[in-house]
């Protein structure tokens, strides 16, 4: 009954202070830029659970809570010496950020919190719409926005496979001298993995080398030291004559050049075939992206709208290089290692093994990071790998726990993104945020502290 008094107390004195930090909030982000909101939007919620505190008589639970206290106070000292710094700062604890604490990590029973509604005349609370708790959020929007229904999913399915069918019927008639092994479902119609109702796929495309002509450079080896992006290096020059591999015309400087096969085959992509014509067939429209740098299909369907991403592929035993390029990719001659397919397995093992729900917070985050301008940029194998990582530290993932994991997943994102680097599960050697610059850290941090804070306004359908 105590904290029941304390949080309506809180409340009511809430009203002067909360339009004011609503005003700074709505501004900060204009004037101070990406960095400075996130520091002030910290600061001023630490003001207003310190004003609370003020405000309410003091209790045992209080006492507990001094070194909570000196938390919040070092991060308004963080709050105010860089707040002119473009990093997001972070603290460990998510009673910083104002966040209650869940039973579970405290031991301690804690009180159903007072709804506003509680507060309001009978016939207005019967107006009212109904408030879901973030956990029934969480479900609601995975059931209706984040996933896709099962015709849906079918029919895309359906979709990939015909078209899948008709380019590589293609290129073994348009290239014969070019080994292709059989093409492959990638992304989450290959693996199983939850998809969305506007989702990205991928087509793999091995190319079948000799084992005996090229030799798989780690990354670590090279001159580079680039732990993700390795070589396939010509061996046996002096023996084996320049042409004696199919893929010899594909070499730079000794190397098989993962730039010079996307960029032929992108003009097959876009020259040669008749996509127009592939699509009436299939009742859709097909349309390859112009980027010489990027094979990429992009499908429109009566239902749906899809991107297949076409990846060139080697592989060597446990190794699968792709040779997929970002803006950021130092040479072109190197493939970047995938551990796509272990992640995915392991995530359905870890869910199969406890009941857990990593995969649909996975979807939920997917989905969020879709609907979010801001937040578009953040590759989703961070995602896979904060969870992956996540699952290490935490081992209770049933559905009652939903909501915590949820936030702890996008509490560990921040502080990653403060860091600048998000070591790879499989390789805690490679940063999976080299592909990011400042800004695009910058400006991630900002967007997953709104959905941390308010998460509600993330989920609206």
């Amino acid at each position: 009954m105590a904290d029941l008094q304390l949080q309506k107390k809180g409340k009511k004195n809430d009203n002067g202070v909360g339009s004011v930090v609503d005003f700074l909030l709505a501004n900060a982000r204009l004037v101070l830029g990406v960095g400075g909101a996130a520091m002030l939007g910290i600061a001023t919620l630490a003001v207003k659970r310190l004003i609370d505190r003020a405000a309410s008589p003091p209790d045992d639970k209080e006492l507990d809570e001094k070194a909570e206290q000196k938390s919040l106070e070092e991060t308004w000292k963080e709050a105010v010496l860089v707040k002119t710094s473009p990093k997001f700062s972070r603290k460990t604890k998510r009673i910083d950020l104002g966040v209650p604490v869940s039973q579970e990590e405290t031991g301690e029973p804690v009180p159903e919190p007072l709804s506003a509604e509680q507060d309001k005349p009978a016939d207005e609370l019967k107006k009212a719409p109904i408030c879901f708790t973030l956990q029934e959020r969480l479900l609601d929007y995975s059931r209706h926005c984040a996933g896709a229904s099962e015709r849906r999913e079918q029919a895309g399915c359906r979709l990939v496979l015909d078209i899948m069918a008709e380019l590589q019927d293609f290129l073994r008639a348009k290239h014969p001298e070019m080994p292709f092994s059989a093409m492959q479902l990638g992304g989450p119609l290959g693996s199983c993995l939850p998809i969305g109702c506007s989702e990205h796929t991928g087509l793999t495309l091995p190319l079948v080398l000799e084992p005996e002509l090229w030799r798989f450079i780690p990354g670590h080896e090279t001159i580079l030291n680039e732990p993700q992006f390795w070589m396939v290096k010509r061996e046996d020059m002096e023996f084996t004559a320049r042409g004696s591999s199919p893929w010899d015309r594909f070499m730079v400087g000794g190397y098989l050049s993962s730039r010079t096969v996307v960029e032929s085959l992108h003009k097959t992509l876009v020259g040669s075939i008749n996509w127009p014509a592939i699509g009436t067939m299939l009742e859709c429209v097909i349309q390859p992206v112009i980027a010489p740098d990027d094979l990429k299909l992009e499908v429109t369907h009566s239902d749906f709208h899809m991107i297949i991403h076409i990846l060139p592929m080697v592989a060597a035993k446990d190794t699968v290089l792709l040779a997929h390029h970002h803006p950021n990719a130092p040479a072109e001659n190197l493939w970047h290692q995938s551990f796509y397919d272990e992640e995915a397995r392991l995530l359905q093992e870890l869910d199969g093994a406890d009941s857990g729900v990593r995969l649909p917070c996975l979807q939920i985050l997917h989905g969020i990071c879709r609907q979010n301008p801001s937040l578009r940029q953040l590759p989703a194998a961070c995602l896979r790998n904060v969870i992956l990582h996540l699952s290490n530290e935490t081992s209770d993932w049933t559905q009652p726990d939903l909501a915590d994991r949820f936030l702890q997943v996008l509490e560990e994102l921040i502080g990653y993104l403060d860091k600048g680097f998000l070591p790879g599960y499989f390789n805690g050697n490679v940063n999976l945020f080299s592909c990011l610059r400042e800004e695009d850290i910058d400006e991630l941090g900002y967007g997953l502290y709104q959905v941390f804070t308010d998460p509600d306004s993330s989920l609206k359908k």
